[in-house]
């Protein structure tokens, strides 16, 4: 391109586009005083030229550049005042990642060159970026992808939360395991087909930055919550199939009727505090993108050193137009916002209504797909669990405690626990929203996995190389007597029946049940509970190690629940007489023969628990409500249990037991049945033979 021209181009879309005959460049920055476009060499190599855009429109600046085609590779560099104590960070020696860019040449890992300012902001680092920078790729607009969208199951979600490589890196009959294409393959949809799944909820896809702390310490960023480009996949992610083997896997799972949900990072970026890499934003338009306080410094109500900030146009711009390219291109089904709560924060606190998540409803593609908030960050009032409205789904940290405090014996749990199979209505049950909203689980990335949360009372997290320091201190999990995996096979067992303990419970509990990846074989991290920076065995499921007695059991346990709708309803349970059969639509039920009592809910150490479920009341009637069904859920010694007087013809058949791993037939319950200790049994009303 020597001797090539900007000529006049459009203020949008904003990124690099590629026309047919030329590439038109818009990127937003309302301080800059010039912005120039750097040529590279394909694959990034040396800068070929120096271009600036010659126009501007609403901040916009913007400028087409006729012969250039797709496969060009590009950086931006943005001219204008070094004044941090008014927001302003330009460095027009650091070459930066155009946030809306659709790909690039490798992934982004830190580097000396990239600080943008010399210790304590005594003024730019004068170092040039640009050979430890990759390097934007114009990229031919793909199209959207072909073929209908899953239907939304009328048997009920099951989310299945996974890192696409931790998933497929050790998985047999993997062709290319590790790389996102690997999801499309046989085993990985046999695998999700088995357990019943639903919805494939994956950890952040997004191009992000490996962190000078793990790279000073020879360690990378495994997770990707730290995102650097929005509209480009994580190079390392791809493999030779690159994006297309991405769109494809999402094709595959589709045609199977299993929709691909995105774990998205919008409320800070990967350049950090201060003292972080200056790599796209804070040296295109610091004091724009970012909240700041009166000293220009950053506001942190992430934990990661900055604040996007949401309510800016250009930062809603972004965030749209990415989720857009997402949902279009690759098909994506929905998203889940990690720390949601920042997206919605103004001067007054949080307002579910804040221009964000407003627009994100509005939107005509986005607003019907599913959206899934992580209520909280670690600002000011943060935890905002039940507050985002319809039709946001949110995860539910409270229905994980419950539930390991009730299996672990803690004392006054009941009421709790009560509430959260019960679909948790005090954070749920209001603004005509579906008892649904809330996404029950008992494990998650981040923490223990099921299986170290009853091998291990305390982290072990020395690998990451932080002192032990990192990772929730005050998990709620319990080894059973003895810390770590080598136990005598007593406590073996005892762990064993307690993971199928609590899986039972997240199965028929109401709302939306979600999975960690592995928990379904007993995978372990060797009792690291935040294995955020281990790209290794630490993390990628050992197959060749799977419980399959575990996985078998799982797999009933979510065919269990789609064959009963009473257990995952829309409506709430209020303990309201139904219209058809005058019976309430859940009784609390005490174990001696009659409804609990206000003295059986105030006893501490109760460890006991049974619940009659009926269609909800208000129903319609063309919606199928199934058989009533029973639970009794026993974290105490075995006891027996006398059950309800079923409907006349009917009885009562015990359809689960979580004591009893390999299933198989059981005979018809009478009257009094035996509650095993720390098991969860289900029985069915049905007609009589």
């Amino acid at each position: 391109m020597s001797g090539a021209r900007m000529t006049a181009g459009r203020p949008w879309p904003l990124g690099a586009e590629w026309d047919g005959a030329g590439v038109n460049f818009a990127v937003f920055s309302a301080h800059a005083r010039r912005v120039e476009v750097c040529l590279f060499e394909p694959g990034g190599g040396r800068e070929t030229a120096r271009l600036a855009l010659p126009e501007t429109e609403g901040q916009v600046w913007f400028g087409r550049l006729a012969g250039l085609s797709p496969g060009a590779c590009y950086g931006l560099r943005a001219y204008g005042p070094w004044a941090p104590a008014a927001g302003h960070r330009f460095n027009p020696a650091k070459l930066l990642l155009d946030p809306h860019a659709r790909g690039l040449t490798g992934p982004v890992r830190w580097h000396p060159a990239q600080r943008g300012g010399r210790a304590d902001d005594a003024g730019p680092d004068p170092a040039d970026s640009a050979a430890v920078v990759p390097k934007a790729v114009v990229v031919a607009p793909a199209g959207a992808l072909t073929g209908p969208r899953p239907a939304r199951p009328p048997a009920g979600t099951l989310i299945y939360e996974a890192h696409a490589r931790g998933l497929t890196m050790r998985m047999p009959g993997i062709a290319a395991p590790g790389t996102l294409a690997a999801l499309g393959e046989a085993p990985v949809i046999d695998h999700l087909r088995r357990l019943g799944v639903t919805t494939l909820e994956l950890m952040p896809l997004m191009a992000f930055l490996d962190d000078e702390h793990l790279v000073t310490r020879g360690l990378v960023n495994y997770w990707g919550y730290q995102p650097v480009v929005w509209g480009a996949p994580e190079p390392r992610h791809l493999g030779p199939a690159g994006a297309e083997g991405f769109r494809e896997a999402v094709r595959r799972l589709h045609a199977e009727g299993i929709e691909v949900i995105l774990d998205v990072v919008c409320n800070h970026s990967g350049e950090g505090g201060e003292d972080g890499p200056t790599l796209s934003l804070r040296g295109l338009d610091n004091a724009s993108y970012y909240r700041l306080g009166a000293d220009g410094r950053y506001v942190d109500d992430t934990g990661c050193g900055n604040t996007l900030d949401a309510g800016h146009p250009a930062v809603i711009a972004l965030v749209l137009e990415s989720l857009r390219h997402w949902a279009s291109a690759y098909g994506i089904d929905g998203f889940r916002f990690d720390l949601a709560t920042t997206l919605g924060r103004r001067a007054t606190g949080f307002d579910a209504n804040a221009p964000l998540l407003a627009a994100l409803r509005a939107d005509p593609l986005l607003g019907r797909l599913r959206l899934v908030a992580e209520p909280w960050d670690v600002g000011p009032g943060g935890y905002r669990l039940g507050a985002f409205g319809h039709p946001f789904l949110e995860w539910n940290d409270r229905f994980r405690d419950a539930v390991r405090r009730f299996w672990r014996g803690d004392p006054g749990t009941v009421p709790e626990l009560a509430t959260r199979l019960a679909g948790s209505a005090p954070e749920f049950d209001h603004g005509g929203r579906a008892a649904t909203s809330s996404v029950n689980y008992v494990a998650a990335h981040d923490g223990f996995t099921l299986a170290d949360a009853v091998a291990f009372a305390t982290r072990r997290n020395g690998a990451n190389g932080e002192g032990n320091r990192d990772g929730h201190a005050g998990e709620v999990s319990d080894n059973l007597g003895v810390e770590g995996p080598d136990a005598p096979p007593r406590i073996r067992a005892a762990r064993a029946r307690r993971v199928r303990a609590m899986l039972a419970t997240l199965m028929v509990a109401q709302g939306t049940p979600m999975l960690l990846a592995g928990d379904e074989l007993g995978r372990s991290q060797g009792g690291n509970n935040n294995a955020y920076c281990q790209d290794n065995p630490t993390t990628w499921i050992d197959w060749a190690a799977a419980d399959g007695a575990l996985l078998a059991f799982v797999a009933r346990l979510a065919a269990f629940r789609r064959a009963h709708p009473v257990l995952r309803q829309r409506l709430f349970l209020h303990a309201e007489e139904r219209d058809r059969g005058g019976e309430p639509d859940i009784v609390w039920w005490h174990e001696e023969g009659r409804p609990m009592a206000a003295a059986d809910w105030a006893d501490a150490a109760r460890p006991f628990l049974a619940l009659r479920l009926h269609a909800a009341a208000r129903t319609p009637p063309f919606v199928e409500t199934g058989a009533a069904v029973l639970l009794a859920l026993n974290a105490g010694p075995a006891r027996r249990l006398v059950l309800p007087g079923p409907a006349p013809g009917r009885r009562w058949r015990l359809g689960l037991d979580s004591s009893r791993p390999g299933g198989g037939p059981a005979p018809p319950a009478g009257g009094v049945v035996r509650v095993p200790a720390q098991a969860v049994l289900a029985f069915v009303e049905e007609g009589r033979e």
